[in-house]
């Protein structure tokens, strides 16, 4: 059958996206890997669908495979470009929607400026819900980066900050993301036996209260041009740290995110682009 699709990004994240309303396919592992490859296939961090929702109550549902095949509890970027996306195809006309995901209810809106906030709910710090394997909730965890050693001593330790956005996030700060340890540090934090379903890395640079740069290694994906959640959670570890005000910019790769949280039992909002980059058809 011919399957048709839309290739988008948000500040170079890159989806292609399938709408699973007006035509039907099976989506399975295999054929996910084979479309993500980007000399083979289509090439993306994330093949996004559009669902009907199982509560009508809501606008659509929102599932996120990643590159590898598995599937994603959450993607910021990839919620902008969800609605820019159901707005160009005229499944709806509506400038704000909720959208039914497996960890919960996400809005978008429409900004009259063209960007697209998407209200990104709480974030989860109690460590059984990340999950992150702690004793109790702390700001900030001293983590061996390789667990099977003897003594704590024999191994390198990561202070880091464990986040949930829907999806589990390590934050670490460090210095200067230009010279971090992203590729070494990133893959083996991703598959950490205290994460057990794997963990999105963030490495975050303070600049000033109101600034940070941000790179992402993202869990079954490898790093990224960007990474909404991923924002989110770095904006929630700095400011819970004393180390950020209530609405930062976060300097990613392939652009600039707004991010705020106010503390407590506010919601994370996050604000940028989503762009649409070309059709296509293939026959799977």
């Amino acid at each position: 059958m011919l399957l048709r699709f839309t290739k988008m990004h948000g500040l170079g994240n890159d989806f292609m996206m399938v709408d699973l309303i007006s035509q039907r396919a099976s989506l399975h592992p295999n054929l996910i890997r084979e479309l993500a490859d980007r000399k083979l296939g289509i090439g993306f961090d994330q093949l996004l669908t559009v669902r009907p929702p199982d509560n009508p109550a809501l606008d659509f549902k929102y599932t996120i495979y990643n590159a590898d095949g598995t599937e994603a509890e959450q993607c910021g970027n990839g919620a902008r470009c969800f609605l820019r996306f159901v707005r160009d195809e005229g499944l709806t006309t509506k400038s704000t929607i909720e959208l039914e995901t497996n960890t919960g209810v996400i809005s978008c809106k429409l900004e009259k400026d063209g960007n697209i906030t998407v209200d990104m709910g709480q974030p989860v710090l109690q460590p059984a819900r990340i999950p992150f394997v702690a004793d109790s909730p702390m700001i900030t965890y001293p983590v061996p980066l390789v667990e099977s050693c003897d003594a704590e001593n024999d191994s390198e330790i990561i202070e880091l900050a464990a986040v949930s956005m829907g999806n589990p996030h390590a934050v670490i700060r460090v210095d200067d993301v230009d010279t971090a340890a992203v590729e070494r540090i990133g893959p083996m934090m991703e598959s950490h036996p205290r994460f057990p379903e794997r963990v999105n890395v963030g490495f975050m640079q303070v600049v000033s209260r109101k600034k940070i740069k941000l790179r992402v290694y993202e869990r079954g994906v490898g790093e990224t041009k960007a990474c909404g959640s991923g924002a989110c959670a770095a904006v929630v570890a700095g400011r819970l740290q004393g180390l950020l005000d209530d609405v930062v910019d976060v300097e990613l790769m392939g652009g600039h995110l707004s991010v705020g949280w106010a503390g407590d039992d506010d919601t994370v909002k996050m604000t940028g682009p989503a762009c649409r980059v070309y059709e296509g058809r293939l026959q799977v």
